[in-house]
């Protein structure tokens, strides 16, 4: 490469990198942990199972463990075909805070999930709703604390980001992302103050909210076609005219999303046309992540192998500057999220082949192909 085409490439990368390398940094003092004292409060935990069997019941010992709180649980049992509903039954007829709902066959234009929320919601008796997955393990101060920083907060609609457990290929080098991505390019601070819809964020596996907000947003049933909740909910409340915070819940909370890579694939796969893998997004983010997770670290491989005669000791000393803001965001996340460190160095590659993943969904979908999830053809909005 010529010198000035080194230079410039060079500017570029280190000019992408300062986005997640001075957001992340803002943000790792915004992004805040629930307080640890709150009022005794009631609340509805409300979750949607679906062949979860292996799990459900962990997640029942779990809730019923939270201190500090009143609850009732109520899971909906999605049309289970591995014993999910009658495992459940059993239990319930020990635990008279248990409550199980039978789903019924989706509606025409509904996703199940957001079916089997709604569902959820309107059973409910409490004025508070806790939406949690069943793949979400809870300490036992996880609902007291939550409840503690929707109070805190102020808004009518809060989601958690539990820690991410990962043990498969593409678990280990994407799921991390989650966080790399949420701090390194949403400014949560902006987000809270103006109500922006397009900064709207959470984390569909851990929603609260008031009863009122929920139905004044239109609940679920606002999202009903969608496939990303973690995104459109929020929106949903912010077109109300409602507000919306996230949470770190990392020390409260755990998920393993995944247990396999090819459902990482799929999984990602499945919410990119409502996140990043969508026409208006999918472009910019593309440059945005390419040129701050990959540009800067090709350039100094490159130095490496070819030689440095081409470099001038300022373009070399940029390249490894913007080399250093590459990694740095991942750096904070692994020490604040007990993240892989090998996962760390594998940055861009994780990078790479997530941004495959975005461009995946998109051709699938600008080709007409629809959604496999759980046994269920899903067409996204």
């Amino acid at each position: 490469m010529s010198p000035l085409l080194i230079g410039i490439l060079v500017v570029v990368g280190f000019l992408f990198t300062l986005i997640p390398a001075s957001l992340t940094l803002m943000n790792m003092r915004e992004f805040h942990r629930s307080p640890t004292q709150s009022p005794t409060q009631a609340v509805s935990v409300l979750v949607p199972a679906r062949n979860e069997a292996d799990a459900i019941r962990r997640l029942i010992t779990d809730v019923f463990a939270n201190h500090g709180v009143q609850l009732e649980l109520l899971i909906l049992d999605d049309e289970s075909t591995d014993g999910t509903g009658d495992l459940v039954a059993t239990i319930a007829k020990d635990e008279p805070r248990l409550q199980l709902l039978r789903g019924t066959p989706l509606p025409d234009g509904w996703c199940g999930k957001q079916f089997a929320c709604a569902t959820l919601a309107e059973h409910a008796n409490n004025e508070i709703l806790l939406f949690v997955d069943v793949d979400v393990s809870l300490a036992p101060d996880a609902i007291k604390r939550s409840l503690a920083y929707l109070d805190v907060s102020g808004a009518d609609l809060v989601s958690g980001f539990p820690k991410q457990i990962t043990h498969s290929f593409l678990e280990w080098l994407l799921i991390p992302l989650i966080h790399y991505l949420l701090l390194g390019y949403l400014p949560i601070r902006r987000s809270r103050l103006t109500g922006d819809i397009g900064m709207a964020a959470g984390c569909g596996q851990w929603f609260l909210t008031h009863r009122t907000s929920y139905f004044a947003a239109g609940g679920h049933e606002a999202i009903k076609a969608s496939l990303h909740d973690g995104i459109m909910l929020p929106r949903a409340y912010r077109r109300a005219g409602l507000t919306t915070d996230i949470f770190d819940a990392s020390d409260i909370a755990s998920c393993r999303m995944y247990s396999r890579s090819i459902d990482v694939f799929f999984g990602l796969a499945k919410n990119a046309t409502e996140g990043i893998g969508n026409p208006q997004t999918i472009l910019p983010f593309t440059v945005l992540l390419a040129g701050g997770s990959i540009l800067p670290i090709v350039l100094v491989a490159t130095g490496f192998l070819e030689g440095w005669n081409a470099w001038s000791a300022w373009t070399l000393a940029l390249a490894v500057v913007a080399a250093v803001l590459a990694y740095l965001p991942r750096c904070l996340n692994a020490l604040r999220f007990q993240e892989s460190m090998l996962s760390v160095v594998a940055h861009p590659f994780g990078v790479m082949v997530f941004l495959g993943i975005q461009w995946f969904a998109f051709i699938r979908r600008f080709l007409g192909y629809h959604t496999s999830w759980r046994g269920r053809t899903l067409k996204p909005q």
